[in-house]
């Protein structure tokens, strides 16, 4: 295409995370709109392996840690090799390592899902993205310029369609009552996730509500797995918990659900409310940094505050004895939010639009 903008993108993690699944669904999506793009990351990382299954180029390099400096060498030798307009990097690692050449045109944008640690990381950078309002508010306090900080979102997979049968089948294979009500909730197991605070407020819950009783599927796995086991057999709801694992398409447990729960105690952004919204699902959040971005309470979601087991009890609790046209009313909302402002095409064309914002001040 005659204006085509072609990038690099830089990533450094091993893990696979929100930022992670980001970083390739945007990859694909300037890939699909015919803009050229070349990824370069770690050898045999989940993004890599993501990645493969399209045809981006990619190119490898250890990243291994701040004083690796063949990594850095090698960037800095593809970028003046390949000559692209863009240059993007994710996160601290790959961020630091990520030299543009003197002699190179490309325009450097450093993109953050958290408030990372700028100094010695993020200066050398021409622009900043965030993915929330107060991560730009956070940049410009650390006294990079405000004109060169943008917010820009992320988007979220396109939704998997889940019949009945499969639905049914879930349940058999999960040992869930026909009838029980089903708890979601997806995310690395790890303290700022919040989920001894869900497991403590699922221990406060009746074990029936309406009748019907409560079951929670976690979706995730991390250094807190064996001690989160501990915690639920401690609070004798073991028998009430579906541990799924790490689950790299979780469509199948968002359609089950009758509601995702958001338990961080820290979350930037919170893909997983986004994702929760496209499946069109009605969320229960604390109020992280991120949930009060995107969740206005009883209107697109309910809210409590974060490490509060009793004060998420009861939005739970309030969720579930609502209406079927009150939840539905509260997933509908959170819907149309998302297409609103978190929609594929609103996304790629916010970072095309910086792309030639960029360009066209260097030029």
């Amino acid at each position: 295409m005659a204006d085509s903008i072609p990038s690099i993108h830089i990533l450094g993690s091993r893990e696979f995370g929100g930022a992670d699944q980001f970083y390739v669904r945007l990859i694909r999506a300037l890939h699909d709109a015919g803009h050229p793009t070349t990824a370069i990351n770690r050898t045999g990382s989940p993004v890599a392996r993501a990645l493969n299954e399209n045809s981006v180029e990619q190119i490898h390099v250890p990243l291994a840690n701040q004083w690796d400096l063949w990594s850095r060498w090698k960037i800095s030798r593809e970028i003046a090799k390949r000559q692209p307009c863009v240059v993007q990097s994710y996160m601290g690692r790959a961020t630091r390592h990520t030299r543009v050449p003197e002699k190179s045109s490309a325009v450097h944008i450093a993109r953050l899902g958290g408030f990372y640690k700028i100094d010695g990381y993020y200066r050398h950078a021409n622009a900043w993205v965030g993915n929330t309002r107060a991560i730009c508010d956070f940049l410009v306090k650390a006294g990079l310029p405000s004109t060169r900080v943008y917010h820009i979102g992320n988007f979220v997979p396109d939704v998997s369609v889940v019949n009945e049968a499969e639905k049914a089948q879930s349940r058999i294979e999960h040992e869930i009552d026909a009838d029980a009500w089903i708890l979601f909730s997806l995310g690395r197991l790890r303290p700022k996730k919040g989920f001894h605070d869900l497991l403590h407020a699922l221990a406060k819950l009746p074990k029936e509500i309406g009748g019907r009783p409560v079951v929670l599927m976690i979706a995730g796995d991390g250094p807190e797995f064996p001690g989160l086991q501990t915690l639920a057999k401690e609070l004798q709801i073991d028998h009430q918990i579906r541990w799924l694992g790490w689950q790299n398409a979780p469509a199948r447990f968002y359609a089950l659900a009758d509601a995702f729960i958001c338990p961080s105690r820290h979350e930037p952004l919170g893909n997983v409310i986004l994702e929760a919204w496209s499946h069109e699902k009605p969320v229960i959040s604390t109020r992280s940094d991120g949930a009060l971005e995107l969740i206005e309470d009883g209107q697109t979601g309910l809210l409590c505050d974060c490490n509060d087991s009793q004060g998420m009890a009861m939005q739970i609790q309030k969720m579930l004895e609502a209406s079927p046209s009150q939840r539905t009313a509260l997933a509908t909302a959170g819907r149309i939010y998302l297409e609103k402002h978190f929609s594929r095409d609103a996304i790629v064309s916010a970072y095309l639009s910086l792309y030639r914002e960029m360009l066209a001040s260097k030029a």
